[in-house]
């Protein structure tokens, strides 16, 4: 090819030279979509400036927004929200957690300032705190009602706050049964689930059972004394017809409470309720008891069962449930199992339960009538094991003791005084500071 013209050389190499001189222009970045900055705003970190457990960091937002987390403290809480709280005695720990927020291959960036809580002094239990309802022939029954122990005495019990409810149900049904109260594991905060459910002046036992609540009531509190707001969270679906008598475990393993209830489960097409059901104990996790995992079945013996408990004893969980009767060989009683897996489960198709039988006979042993809603903890003294169940039919509910979960011997006190009128709730060991507390804030005139 032959050269061009000398006096077209230069102009033209100029040309090319003002050319590669010229800075590129970079490609301003695209603004947030509406759905993007909607999906930042929707984003938060429950009881960030009193961190004290676990936290639930959602990996989506609105619109299908993706969501990642960094940390700039991950030896006080990880970028998938586990927490280790500085020890006792020391200064809080400050923490940040960066978020990215991505939608469309757009992204924002959110931060979110956080202050995690030394650990509490670990202190003996020295007493025990009663949550409880009085039941539907009350008008005020359902509600939850609260007694206090005489110091280390689980027989002997003090009626709070002059025998009217405490936390009153303002939401759902505006009834509340069968109360649970847990500590959490750090030892500084409690929660409280309880059954959406007023039989008294509502809408009869059949009509609950097919198209009962679909919520759990929650209520928590720090002392014992002062309580949050009520939530009134969903936690199953429409082929549900009840959801009942909720508790729950912390499951480390997990990192996250495992809560479990009775539900009759029906058919998809069956949107009416009227095909044949019996109630299995589902399951779900949380870490807040605000956000919840998709429920589960966890105990289907192919019958009824109900008003699950469990304990912890060494390595073994045990599970105490009302069953009406699948499992053992005793008409109507209350079966004693244990799995070194909380979460194991049992279906009718089961070969081996994963839940290994230890007593299936537990009131039939004692000689007591059709018991239910049992409740279930360690004696503060080393004393071996309660299970206070609710003869529904006749004495309300009796304080069952054995001195050994794995190899139980049951046994019935002569002397015992139990609060005037409970019904389903819960034992909780406290120490002397917190019955103390209690009994000051609910005095009983």
């Amino acid at each position: 090819m032959p050269f061009p013209p000398r006096h077209l050389l230069i102009p033209l190499t100029l040309a090319a030279l003002a050319c590669t001189a010229l800075p590129a222009r970079a490609t301003p970045p695209s603004p947030p979509s509406p759905e993007l900055t909607e999906a930042a705003a929707a984003l938060t970190v429950r009881d960030a400036d009193d961190v004290r457990g676990y936290l639930t960091l959602p990996t989506a937002s609105l619109h299908d927004a993706t969501v990642k987390w960094a940390s700039n403290r991950p030896r006080n809480v990880t970028p998938t929200g586990e927490v280790n709280r500085p020890a006792h005695g020391r200064a809080p720990a400050h923490v940040t957690l960066p978020a990215t927020i991505q939608l469309d291959h757009r992204q924002v960036k959110r931060r979110f300032d956080l202050t995690v809580r030394p650990l509490p002094e670990r202190k003996p239990m020295e007493g025990y705190f009663f949550p409880y309802f009085a039941g539907e022939r009350y008008a005020d029954g359902e509600q939850v009602y609260f007694g206090a122990s005489h110091g280390n005495d689980p027989l002997h019990w003090d009626d709070l706050n002059g025998n009217q409810p405490v936390l009153t149900s303002s939401l759902g049904e505006k009834g509340v049964r069968d109360p649970f109260i847990i500590r959490s594991p750090e030892g500084d905060r409690f929660f409280l689930v309880a059954t959406d459910l007023k039989i008294n002046g509502g809408n009869g036992w059949g009509y609950e059972m097919r198209f009962g609540s679909k919520y759990l009531e929650v209520w928590e509190s720090t002392d014992l004394v002062h309580w949050s707001e009520q939530r009134h969270v969903k936690v199953s679906g429409d082929q549900v017809g009840m959801t009942w008598a909720p508790e729950a475990t912390w499951d480390p393993r997990l990192g996250a409470y495992v809560v479990y209830w009775a539900s009759n489960l029906y058919a998809a097409e069956d949107t009416e309720h009227t095909g044949s059901t019996y109630p299995r104990m589902m399951y779900a996790t949380t870490r807040d008891f605000r956000a919840f995992s998709e429920p589960k079945v966890w105990n289907d013996p192919g019958g009824g069962v109900i008003d699950a408990t469990v304990a912890k004893d060494g390595d073994w969980y045990y599970r105490v449930t009302t069953d009406d009767k699948v499992v053992g060989s005793c008409a109507r009683d209350v079966v004693l199992e244990r799995s070194r897996t909380l979460t194991a489960v049992d279906t009718p198709g089961t070969t081996l339960r994963k839940w290994e039988l230890v007593d299936d006979c537990v009131r039939t042993g004692v000689g007591t009538n059709w018991v239910e809603g049992p409740t279930v903890f360690k004696d503060n003294t080393g004393d071996g094991w309660w299970v206070f169940m609710d003869e529904a039919s006749g004495r309300g509910y009796l304080p069952f003791h054995t001195d050994s979960l794995a190899e139980p011997t049951w046994s019935l006190p002569s002397d015992y005084a139990l609060p005037s009128r409970p019904r389903h709730g819960t034992v909780l060991p406290v120490t002397a500071e917190e019955l103390a507390r209690v009994r000051a804030a609910y005095p009983n005139p």
